[in-house]
């Protein structure tokens, strides 16, 4: 029974011991979630002025070589030697592939039939015109010189020249000077259809399309900006050398570029084509001072401390800024002068004190 009652007692113990304490506060609901209080609303602040705008216009294009052929062999016949691979820059005139001008001996020649090899049976030919058969044959007649040469024959150095344009011809040749591309075959294979593909890639083309409403800001010569995907931040400056006078079925027209290579690009790559054109006498601010409220593109002005809601409209656009202009329907005013806020706007209320960290 003392065994019993100790057990009790010491069970007692520790109930009592997790219990809530007299001297804990009570904690709050409140206190499980995290808040955060603004002290002030930093902001950066701007002035607004008139300026140039870069108006930019962003397509996709792929490149082409400036020149390009696909290159066969006027003869047929097992190429001998390769003496350029895939990459390798020749000259213009330089040989490519030979072709195996040996021909195969031609087949021995037989011998005349002679009377003493004709077959029984086959009468012997007479030896000279008129000679009866077995009969004395009569005298060698005179034969008439010969005749002249007809005009029109080639001399023999013209059927030598020719010869050796046609063996001369066998080799096929770089028609401009490029890079070869695209060799498949080996040598003492017959080459089929193209054999190579010879490329001059030290200027190259781009092709892209704009659409019909834009194509009136494009023209012949104007300054556009090629970045391939591989290497976005670096950008290569060529011009539009074609804009074609027609719409396709998609509302697009299509337009040529040229630019110069750097040596990093390449036949077929896959570019961002930028064309620029600067427009003078706008209101250009930074994206970042523009925000939506209420499905409404707002812009915050600063004055006297405060950060005032203004309704505008942005009518162009480019990778970094916003061209914009008061929403007359909203009763918004907007002027060069107004300091604007830039930064630090996302959670700004119309009428919310800030503290402005910088102006320029």
């Amino acid at each position: 029974m003392n065994r019993t009652f100790a057990a009790g007692l010491f069970a007692a113990v520790l109930l009592g011991g997790c219990g809530p304490k007299n001297n804990a506060p009570e904690s709050d609901d409140s206190d499980n979630r995290i808040r955060h209080r603004i002290e002030y609303n930093a902001v950066r602040i701007d002035t607004l002025r008139r300026g140039d705008f870069t108006y930019e216009l962003i397509s996709n294009g792929r490149l082409e070589a400036a020149q390009r052929s696909e290159l066969r062999f006027q003869t047929q016949g097992v190429i001998a030697r390769i003496d350029a691979a895939n990459g390798t820059r020749i000259a213009h005139g330089g040989g490519i592939a030979p072709p195996d001008t040996v021909q195969p001996p031609p087949p021995p020649r037989r011998p005349p039939l002679t009377p003493e090899k004709a077959p029984p049976g086959v009468p012997h030919p007479p030896l000279r015109p008129g000679s009866p058969p077995g009969g004395t044959p009569p005298p060698p007649v005179a034969m008439p010189p010969l005749a002249p040469r007809p005009p029109g024959l080639p001399a023999p150095e013209t059927a030598l020249a020719e010869a050796q344009h046609a063996l001369d011809a066998c080799t096929l040749r770089a028609p401009f000077a490029g890079k070869v591309a695209d060799i498949v075959r080996r040598v003492h294979e017959t080459p089929d259809g193209s054999f190579c593909t010879l490329l001059d890639d030290s200027r190259l083309r781009v092709r892209f399309t704009v659409l019909e409403s834009e194509v009136g800001r494009l023209h012949v010569g104007q300054a556009v900006g090629v970045s391939p995907y591989a290497d976005a931040d670096r950008e290569i400056s060529g011009h539009i050398v074609t804009i074609n006078p027609t719409i396709n079925d998609n509302g697009q027209v299509a337009v040529e570029a040229e630019v110069r290579n750097d040596g990093t690009l390449l036949d077929g790559m896959n570019v961002r084509v930028t064309v620029r054109e600067r427009i003078a006498g706008k209101l250009v601010v930074p994206k970042s001072a523009v925000v939506i409220r209420d499905n409404e593109e707002v812009l915050f002005r600063y004055r006297d401390g405060k950060a005032l809601w203004t309704y505008v409209r942005t009518s162009l656009a480019n990778s970094r800024e916003y061209v914009v202009e008061a929403n007359r329907d909203r009763g918004a005013e907007l002027a060069p002068g107004d300091l604007i806020i830039v930064s630090g706007n996302l959670n700004l209320a119309d009428g919310s004190e800030v503290t402005a960290e910088g102006a320029r």
